[in-house]
């Protein structure tokens, strides 16, 4: 039984769970902070950045700059690109695609909806580029959202309409282009409430944007995230991919079919862990004095966000506002 009681920053959710009545209202919501002090934060020099670009397959590259990782499809057809980082690196994508023998942009995927993968819509605005996404995305976008990253948070404006993907989907959708099939599906609330996941069945690659890393994920728990959807997820994709699959994390190095089917291993016994606790009466500092996730530190790093969100994700339901 959920009960929800709103009141003041957040909405403090009392859960009967595990046998136990719970009730949960969080710390406190960092205010938000200004885009160049997040920048700041994630120690990001954008105006020095430089677009570095990796072949995975015939035709599809991998762009690093700032933010989430960008896939690039150039062939015949034209370009297509899942994710685009934030405004200021848009020149730079496209005149790395111009150096790979592409022209413009003509389609963006945004995976989901946060700044790092998506505001490169900003400059994209009343193009003639193709925007598209999963339907619950395009809904964030059109109004203002706080991302809470637990030690810094940010209020995400609302994008003007001309930013906004002008295709959209609920469970799946198909395109065709550069010679192969691109299938673009959504298996739930992941990492938030409306990710998606995008295979290149030709290429035999798949984005899978912040609901996958290569080391911990974050969860954002105020705006749909929630453990048990990022592993219901990724268990999804891995059954419509197989053994050769190249898989395309939101940050981090590409991937395997192997890497992501142990993300999901750690993600079920970290998981297992934090409720074992929590049924046994632990609050959240015990959780974290318990060091729940040492197994995957020294590959993963930092894993505070991490057990952080995991635990109001299985413990309460937030909304930050």
């Amino acid at each position: 039984m959920i009960k929800l009681i709103k009141g003041g920053f957040l909405t403090l959710a009392i859960l009967s769970f595990a046998g136990h009545s719970i009730a949960h209202d969080g710390p406190k919501v960092p205010d938000p902070s200004q885009l160049n002090d997040l920048f700041s934060a994630f120690g990001w020099d954008v105006p020095n950045t430089v677009v570095k670009s990796e072949k995975i397959r015939d035709g599809l590259f991998v762009f690093t700059g700032v933010g989430g990782n960008v896939a690039a499809n150039i062939g015949a057809d034209g370009v297509l690109i899942v994710d685009d980082q934030i405004p200021q690196m848009i020149p730079k994508i496209k005149a790395k695609i111009v150096e790979l023998g592409g022209q413009g942009i003509d389609y963006v995927i945004n995976t989901h909806w946060h700044f790092d993968h998506a505001d490169g819509n900003l400059a994209l605005a009343d193009s003639d580029t193709v925007i598209l996404a999963q339907s619950n995305s395009r809904r964030m976008m059109q109004s203002d959202h706080l991302i809470n990253m637990v030690g810094i948070s940010y209020l995400q404006p609302a994008y003007p309409t001309g930013a906004l993907p002008k295709v959209t989907f609920d469970r799946s959708l198909q395109l065709h282009v550069n010679g192969q099939q691109i299938d673009l599906l959504h298996f739930g609330a992941a990492h938030t409430t409306g990710d998606a996941a995008v295979i290149f069945r030709g290429s035999n690659a798949v984005h899978m944007g912040d609901v996958y890393s290569t080391q911990y994920p974050f969860i954002d728990a105020g705006n749909g995230g929630s453990m048990d959807g990022m592993i219901a997820f990724c268990q999804a994709v891995l059954g419509q991919i197989d053994k050769t699959t190249l898989v395309i994390p939101g940050h981090g190095t590409v991937g395997s079919y192997r890497d992501l089917s142990d993300y999901v291993d750690m993600l079920i016994e970290v998981r297992k862990r934090i409720l074992a606790m929590i049924d046994q009466g632990a609050n959240f500092e015990a959780i974290v004095a318990a060091q729940v996730t040492s197994d995957w530190d020294a590959a993963r790093g930092d894993s505070s966000l991490f057990v952080n969100r995991a635990y109001q994700s299985l413990t309460h339901r937030i909304v930050d506002r």
